[in-house]
């Protein structure tokens, strides 16, 4: 068993379309612990990471830390090209005594992110209408007739000949 701490940059594209996602060239935090098994090199540890995006409801910036556990099996060649099972994907290979870590390292980070992150749980958003930032202005309201019924505006009912109380 070796153990493994790294600092290494951010892929480029490591989120959610731009929505959340460490941005590129972040320090990543790797804490790996390598184990061989008759398999291959059984990885397996904590990464850790700043995250950086925008709320969806309001579209203010917002900057947290993750910390994901990712854990991997890397095959030998040899176990990779023998495998007799055809239900059995093997997909990580160590190839010249190096492992490519990245993938599993962007798997478990992308899975982990919020799909839709907000700066907090009970964010309003914004004004449809106008686009004010709600939170900023709890009392804001548009005064909207609704268009089917808007013939009805000037109607008061004081007036109306088909009364029958008066």
């Amino acid at each position: 068993m070796r153990r493994v701490n790294l600092v290494v940059p951010a892929p480029r594209d490591l989120g959610l379309g731009g929505v959340v996602g460490v941005p590129e060239g972040a320090d990543v935090g790797l804490e790996l612990r390598l184990e061989s098994v008759l398999e291959g090199v059984l990885v397996s540890g904590t990464v850790r990471a700043a995250l950086a995006g925008e709320c969806v409801r309001c579209l203010d910036p917002i900057t947290a830390d993750i910390r994901v556990e990712v854990q991997e099996l890397y095959a030998y060649p040899e176990r990779a090209d023998g495998a007799d099972d055809p239900d059995v994907d093997i997909e990580r290979v160590v190839e010249q005594d190096l492992l490519d870590l990245e993938p599993a390292v962007r798997d478990a980070v992308v899975l982990a992110l919020p799909p839709a992150p907000l700066c907090r749980p009970d964010c309003p958003g914004l004004c449809p209408q106008c686009g004010a930032r709600l939170a900023d202005y709890p009392e804001h309201a548009h005064a909207s007739v609704d268009p089917r019924w808007a013939a009805l505006t000037g109607w008061s009912g004081q007036d109306d000949p088909y009364d029958q109380t008066g």
